[in-house]
């Protein structure tokens, strides 16, 4: 017995001790949701392993933020424009709180591979009634777009033309209007840190522009003059002292919004 008591006060020196003890409360809070679901006659979704922030890709830690925040904000329907495989739909589907949860994406083989992984077609009533998925572009009016409490555009807005940005903007913030918009995008200036990359270099082939953290804030600034908004940023990954962290995460909330 004296054995078992060996190791006590490990939690305190463990370097990834916030880590470990979100996680021990996100289980108490997994246990309240998948009895939330099975009264409404759905089936939680399979668990993937859990990682450690050391061990999460990039993208996975910005879903991760984007999730975080769209549950702060008390929205009940999502809408995740360039859902892509639903990665954020899956996590989102396991908290109870959103009621209504859809995925847009331009690509046709995209959302077949979502419908795949949130196993779509075998998924109950119930299940499917909750979550849908559209093809759709973030630059042209659609009335769908419309009576969602937030949107979550997770690595988008960089696969765009800056020159479209004028369009999404008008789309999302002027005709769609959700109360909270969670958006993230890299920080170019992090870019350095990656061996092939050089200065002129985008980190993928598809991405249209990337932007400083200066850029993105004076971005997010005129967004909020234009619209009516309030934006907060914050850093997302790995952080260095002079170029900041690897991606940019900005919460918009619509003034005079329920968020």
């Amino acid at each position: 017995m004296a054995g078992s008591f060996a190791s006590a006060g490990w939690l305190e020196q463990h370097p990834e001790r916030d880590w470990i003890t979100r996680r021990f409360l996100r289980n108490i809070r997994t246990i309240a949701n998948e009895a939330i679901l099975r009264l409404a006659g759905e089936d939680a979704l399979p668990d993937e392993a859990p990682k450690s922030p050391l061990q999460e890709s990039l993208h996975q830690q910005c879903l991760n933020r984007a999730y975080e925040r769209l549950r702060q904000s008390g929205a009940q329907s999502v809408l995740d424009l360039g859902c892509g495989s639903g990665k954020l739909l899956k996590l989102l589907l396991k908290e109870g709180q959103f009621r209504k949860i859809t995925g847009m994406d331009v690509s046709f083989s995209e959302l077949q591979l979502a419908r795949e992984h949130l196993h779509l077609v075998e998924a109950s009533p119930a299940l499917r009634e909750r979550l849908s998925l559209f093809q759709g572009s973030v630059t042209y009016l659609n009335e769908r777009l419309k009576g969602y409490d937030a949107f979550a555009m997770v690595e988008v807005i960089e696969h765009l033309d800056e020159e479209r940005l004028p369009a999404m903007e008008k789309v999302v913030f002027g005709y769609a209007a959700p109360d909270t918009v969670v958006l993230s995008t890299p920080n170019a200036e992090y870019n350095v840190v990656f061996e092939r990359l050089d200065a002129e270099t985008f980190r993928h082939e598809d991405h249209r522009f990337e932007w400083t953290r200066e850029q993105f804030s004076a971005w997010c600034q005129h967004v909020c003059d234009s619209y009516k908004y309030e934006v907060s940023i914050e850093p997302v990954g790995q952080e260095e002292p002079t170029i900041g962290a690897a991606s940019q995460l900005a919460v918009f909330s619509k003034k005079g919004g329920t968020a």
